[in-house]
């Protein structure tokens, strides 16, 4: 008799140990589903479930308005789950805002709380991985921020998209039925991205010389520390074993240093870079001259890729199009005539046209 009953429990242990642990992988009513955005170098990722409308009122009734006990869990009032089945996250891979309100990198449990005339409150919760709404702790929420809903277009699915992105931000938008939950998400893209840099500069991305040039023209462009810039420049020019001193690199520390004020340097500088261009490079920093209103440098410029060039049409066009910029027209008529001498391609001969009708010479 005790052998049978040790059987039997042995039994019916297996039994539960199977039904308990043995999860068969079978698909849901309402299919999981991932979007992610990149701003910068930084990633937002939501992970949901997409229930359909299926013919039913959602706002107010299947979604109800407010915070509510739904009767499972142990929260007592709970906000929606904005999704089906388990809790709908959003991950940060950098520290962003939302909204403008500060939020760590981090995966945080997406919630709202919907409410009547177009108004709700989005709630992230360091809860991420409990299941819907029903564990709920205001406690533990990460960030709470009102939002305006608006009306869209009907989405039989619930659908969450990146409707708008800058270089800085990025709206998300949860949408379904007729009702989108629209929150901007915002980064320090120039910050992530010059730590990022200053971290990889001391790896192995620090031993290319190109590395360097990219950390200070990325500095240099987008609000970074110029002395710093500067430091990274002079690293790629010289003194270190991948160093070497080429058009670019003087280029970008010749713009470092006009930005610093240190005009005389900068001149200096472009000089030297000139000496290494080719007639591309030459061109692009004439035209840099141009703007810069320095234009006996321009003039500079463009004549040496002439007199290097002579039979490049552009380079004729160039500095007609110089001398006509600084009112000397007599001299611009003359070059852009021979530009127009030596069978120009298409768009400098256009150009080259233009200018002279311009100039009452054609």
């Amino acid at each position: 008799m005790k052998n049978k009953f040790t059987k039997s429990f042995v039994f019916m242990m297996l039994i539960f140990s199977f039904s308990t642990f043995a999860q068969l992988n079978t698909p849901q009513g309402s299919q999981k589903a991932v979007v992610t955005q990149r701003v910068g170098i930084s990633d937002i990722t939501i992970t949901y479930s997409r229930p359909s409308v299926n013919g039913r009122e959602i706002w107010g009734k299947l979604v109800p308005y407010g915070m509510n006990n739904l009767g499972f869990g142990t929260a007592t009032v709970s906000p929606w789950r904005a999704g089906a089945n388990e809790n709908t996250t959003i991950s940060f891979s950098h520290d962003a805002k939302v909204e403008g309100k500060p939020i760590k990198a981090g995966t945080y449990g997406l919630h709202f709380e919907v409410k009547p005339n177009n108004l709700a409150t989005l709630i992230l919760s360091n809860d991420s991985d409990v299941w819907g709404s029903y564990f709920y702790d205001e406690n533990n929420d990460a960030l709470r921020v009102d939002i305006t809903t608006i009306t869209v277009p009907y989405h039989e699915l619930l659908t969450y998209e990146f409707n708008t992105v800058t270089p800085n931000t990025a709206t998300a938008s949860l949408i379904w039925e007729k009702k989108g939950f629209p929150f901007t998400i915002s980064f320090d893209v120039s910050k992530i991205v010059l730590n990022d840099i200053r971290t990889k500069l001391k790896g192995q991305t620090g031993f290319q010389r190109q590395s360097w040039e990219q950390a200070a023209s990325f500095a240099l462009n987008n609000g970074g520390d110029l002395k710093e810039a500067l430091v990274w420049i002079n690293a790629a020019i010289s003194g270190q074993f991948f160093s070497q001193k080429t058009f670019n690199n003087l280029s970008i520390k010749g713009q470092i240093l006009k930005k610093l004020g240190k005009n005389d340097e900068y001149k200096i500088i472009m000089d030297e870079a000139a000496s290494m261009a080719n007639v591309n490079q030459l061109n692009t920093i004439g035209y840099q001259m141009l703007t810069a209103k320095d234009n006996e440098r321009a003039i500079k410029y463009f004549k040496l890729n002439v007199t290097n060039n002579p039979k490049n049409p552009n380079c004729y066009d160039s500095l007609g199009e110089a001398y006509k910029t600084i009112g000397d027209n007599k001299k611009a008529i003359k070059y852009l005539k021979k530009a127009l001498s030596l069978n120009p391609s298409a768009n400098v001969k256009a150009n080259s046209e233009k200018l002279l009708k311009e100039l009452g010479a054609l």
